[in-house]
């Protein structure tokens, strides 16, 4: 069980406040990890969780929502100052927009690219361009959706965006992992998150869509961490460039 360790290392995970993102960097955090958490809402209580576990954890209020590369090398260049050993970058903070194509607006697809396709791209980047220059290793964690995969209903911008994300994925995996970087995605299927809480107050809608899950119910931010670590840690050293769904077989059906 050594291999999911991450003792001495620490994972940088956007998006930490609550949700997923909660869960991942706790269940980091519970394999050893020192945690910089990012986010606009408040991480005192995130923060004293991890302390909980026997992590460290640093917190720093940012919004990623225009991140330009300049933006993203600040950003990592503070993380590797505040811990040593940072080798993980989970990329979730992310954002929705639901309503038909035909009347999306350009506010609305910017939004939704920005902070969850370009803030990824530019801190990915900023985080491989220092381990490499340092000749370490790392793993870029990037959260996909099953909407990387499917169109979805009424959300153009979010397919849109989880779609590139699968992309960059695969991208940067071909060109980072010789050099000990690995990069892979977590497809997350329906959650109970703020993102699905259309979904699941609408009885009709909810009755059908668990009717199409195998495992028969929503999941939870808790079933991501045995993903994140296992994809986090050397358990994973020769996977790279995948997608590892978490949906309770939603995209079996």
């Amino acid at each position: 069980m050594g291999l999911f360790r991450l003792d001495g290392r620490a994972a940088v995970v956007t998006g930490a406040a609550r949700g997923l993102g909660r869960a991942m960097a706790l269940a980091l955090a519970e394999a050893g990890a020192d945690i910089i958490a990012i986010d606009t809402a408040p991480l005192e209580e995130l923060a004293q969780d991890v302390r909980d576990r026997g992590a460290r954890c640093a917190t720093r209020e940012a919004d990623l929502s225009r991140t330009d590369p300049e933006a993203a090398t600040e950003l990592v260049d503070w993380c590797y100052r505040t811990f040593d050993g940072v080798s993980v970058l989970v990329n979730n903070a992310g954002l929705i927009r639901r309503g038909p194509a035909l009347g999306t607006p350009q506010e609305d697809w910017d939004a939704v690219l920005g902070l969850n396709l370009t803030a990824p791209f530019f801190l990915a980047q900023a985080f491989a361009r220092l381990l490499y220059d340092t000749s370490a290793t790392g793993s870029v964690i990037n959260i996909a959706s099953v909407n990387s995969f499917q169109g979805g209903a009424e959300v153009p911008a979010y397919a849109a965006s989880k779609h590139g994300v699968l992309g960059i994925t695969r991208a940067l995996a071909n060109e980072w992992s010789r050099y000990g970087i690995r990069v892979n995605a977590i497809a997350p299927g329906y959650m109970v998150t703020d993102l699905t809480r259309a979904h699941r107050e609408d009885a009709d809608r909810a009755r059908t869509m668990l009717g199409r899950i195998p495992a028969g119910r929503w999941g939870t931010p808790d079933d991501l961490a045995g993903a994140v670590v296992f994809l986090a840690s050397p358990a994973s050293s020769y996977v790279t460039g995948t997608a590892l769904a978490v949906d309770g077989g939603w995209l079996a059906r």
